[in-house]
């Protein structure tokens, strides 16, 4: 079974008008299948090139990255999944809500491709679940990311960010917030 999934904007004001960011997610056995699709027609983020050596890299999401959390229904732990198009990436485990964030042991390497086309991207994720979840453990998903705008006009530096989710249950931007888990596979 493929969900299919378009991310919108925390607040639909500062972001990009005419960026999209959709995909899809399926999952089989042990496998889960991701695929992002970035439009930037008006070239208004900032996409970090490919890194010569792709490795794991904390704080990722202080800049454009594609995000991924997977939780058990019923457990407090959950992982959050980091991708940046430059290849960098890492996995977190989190004992619970915003706790014990620690980079996941039982994943040492993240292979995904990015393909940069046109006006933006894709990136496509083959993740193995084994070593976190039992085969056929069902999972609550949200799919996310942090997109970064160039910086306006004479100024120079990082840009201001966007947070873009399949919903945002709160008054702010938490990713972490289960209740975003709205995916169920």
């Amino acid at each position: 079974m493929t969900e299919s999934f378009r991310l919108v904007p925390f607040d639909s004001a500062t972001a990009p008008a005419r960026v999209r960011l959709e995909g899809d997610l399926s999952r089989t056995d042990e496998r889960l299948r991701l695929r992002y699709r970035l439009a930037d027609p008006g070239g208004t983020l900032r996409i970090p090139p490919a890194a010569p050596a792709p490795r794991r890299r904390d704080e990722l999401w202080s800049r454009t990255c594609l995000e991924l959390f997977l939780a058990v229904p019923g457990s407090a732990a959950y992982w959050e999944v980091n991708l940046s198009p430059s290849g960098d990436w890492n996995v977190y485990r989190l004992s619970g809500y915003r706790q014990g964030l620690a980079p996941e042991p039982a994943v040492t390497a993240l292979p995904f491709a990015v393909e940069r086309c046109g006006d933006g991207l894709e990136l496509k994720l083959e993740f193995h679940l084994a070593p976190l979840v039992a085969t056929g453990q069902p999972l609550q998903l949200a799919v996310t990311a942090v997109l970064e705008h160039h910086a306006p006009p004479g100024v120079s530096g990082e840009g201001p960010l966007s947070y873009w989710a399949l919903g945002h249950p709160g008054p702010v931007a938490d990713f972490h917030d289960r209740d975003g888990f709205l995916l169920r596979i």
